[in-house]
């Protein structure tokens, strides 16, 4: 096709470049050829589609370069899936509409998504969303994909860029799965170059808006009161005896095709909120974070002096991590914080980061504690976790007897914890530790977040 005179195309044709170099015929069973193809683990065994916000490889560091100096209006990521059988060669995931938000969700959701289904529908190739169901049950409709922003999809919409990720089912023949995705990508340039100025004109909106925003979201759940109803064509599903164990297996039986409504529930709402700061101050030593914030084309001065500022503190009050790895981390969830108005003391080099900037919803995802996928998830702050010193019991026996007879306040707050936990008032050392993390001994920085706000 020829290229309409209102679209541009940036192509990255090799991402994965370890994994693709890594070829042999057997690495994914699941898929339905080509004869030899790439593996989904990097020369570091990393999955790239949940590296766009820890950056852990070079391949997401280059990536996300060329994404900032592009700034894309549309980013199409093309996949293979797993999962389910039915009849469609090609599915498409999409920015969750709701998460994108503003006039741009609703762009996508109302007029974008359907053209693109019915330009696939005329060229002979139906599309449905990414298929995600249960043990072959698609009478239970399935839910949107959640995308946070470790995924392409989620990381794009903190730039208020929207976001696919068409799927070709790996089981249909490899040369179908290459025309449906030359198909999709001809109706996508049709759908743009159609209603670029209204795409244009809504990102330039939403943007504006998010810089006007007192707070945004930092989790999101499904909405199963509401729903979308889809007429999905995919194949019964039934039981027989396994041949390799003699236990009920499933199969998908293509004598047994059928087409009928089902729900896709892809409606989300917000759960967690985050007020947004005027600007966020990290103390220069964490290296890695501000790295990757200047990667992401964040806007950050030094302080040019040493500096007491009145700053919001968050300690970590709870998180779990996680007992095994996941892509080279063991990530924190359940976060809880406590914020404390304090005056910490700022070195010159500090940085300060104005949360009035184009990457304004980027920096309260990627700094706020309690996002998804912050950097506090990523465990880049994990060091803050670990208490540095302690005391010897028998030498802060010494100490603290007396500094607790000068500090009556601190006295009364034993005493009470003593009356209310019995536990507590029949265990010594808890005793001394209460007072030591009272006191002026106990280090400021344990449990400190060092990502500090500027209300």
């Amino acid at each position: 096709m020829r290229l309409p005179d209102n679209i541009a195309l940036a192509v990255i044709p090799l991402y994965n470049i370890g994994g693709a170099l890594n070829r042999t015929s057997y690495s994914r069973v699941n898929q339905n050829g080509p004869e030899s193809y790439g593996f989904r683990g990097n020369a570091q065994n990393l999955d790239l589609n949940r590296d766009f916000t820890k950056c852990d490889s070079r391949n997401a560091q280059s990536f996300a370069r060329i994404f900032h100096w592009v700034n894309p209006d549309i980013q199409i990521d093309n996949h293979v899936s797993d999962g389910a059988d039915y009849q469609y060669t090609m599915t498409l995931l999409s920015s969750q509409w709701n998460k994108l938000g503003g006039e741009l969700g609703s762009f996508l959701h109302d007029v974008f998504q359907p053209a693109l289904f019915a330009g696939m529908e005329k060229k002979g190739w139906g599309l449905t969303p990414y298929v995600d169901f249960e043990q072959g049950n698609p009478d239970k409709g399935w839910e949107g994909f959640y995308d946070e922003p470790r995924y392409s999809s989620g990381y794009a919409t903190l730039f208020h860029t929207i976001a696919f990720m068409p799927e070709t089912h790996m089981l249909k023949p490899f040369k179908d799965r290459v025309l449906s995705t030359y198909a999709l990508m001809q109706t996508m340039i049709e759908a743009a170059s159609l209603h670029s100025a209204e795409l244009l004109q809504k990102r330039k909106n939403d943007i504006a808006a998010d810089l006007r925003s007192s707070r945004l979201a930092l989790d999101w759940q499904v909405d199963t009161t509401r729903w979308d109803m889809l007429s999905f064509k995919g194949y019964e599903a039934g039981r027989k005896p396994s041949e390799v164990t003699g236990a009920p297996r499933l199969y998908y039986d293509h004598s047994r095709p059928f087409e009928r409504p089902v729900r896709f529930y892809n409606y989300f709402t917000a759960g967690v909120w985050a007020t947004v700061p005027s600007a966020y101050i990290i103390p220069q030593g964490w290296h890695a974070v501000t790295d990757l914030l200047a990667l992401n084309g964040v806007t950050m001065r030094r302080l040019t002096k040493d500096t007491v500022v009145k700053v919001t503190a968050y300690h970590i009050a709870d998180y779990r991590s996680s007992p095994r790895p996941y892509e080279k981390h063991h990530k924190n969830s359940g976060v809880r914080v406590v914020g404390d108005t304090e005056s910490i003391p700022f070195l010159r080099g500090d940085w300060v980061i104005s949360t009035d900037q184009p990457a304004r919803r980027f920096l309260v995802e990627m700094l706020e504690p309690t996002g998804d996928d912050s950097y506090f998830a990523w465990n880049f702050f994990d060091a803050i976790l670990q208490q540095k010193e302690g005391y010897s019991a028998y030498r802060w026996e010494d100490v603290a007897g007396p500094w607790l007879a000068g500090h009556p306040e601190v006295k009364a707050m034993l005493e009470e914890k003593k009356a209310s936990d019995s536990a507590f008032a029949h265990r010594p050392a808890a005793q001394l530790d209460f007072v030591y993390k009272h006191s002026p001994w106990y280090e400021p920085a344990h449990l400190r977040y060092p990502v500090y706000r500027l209300d």
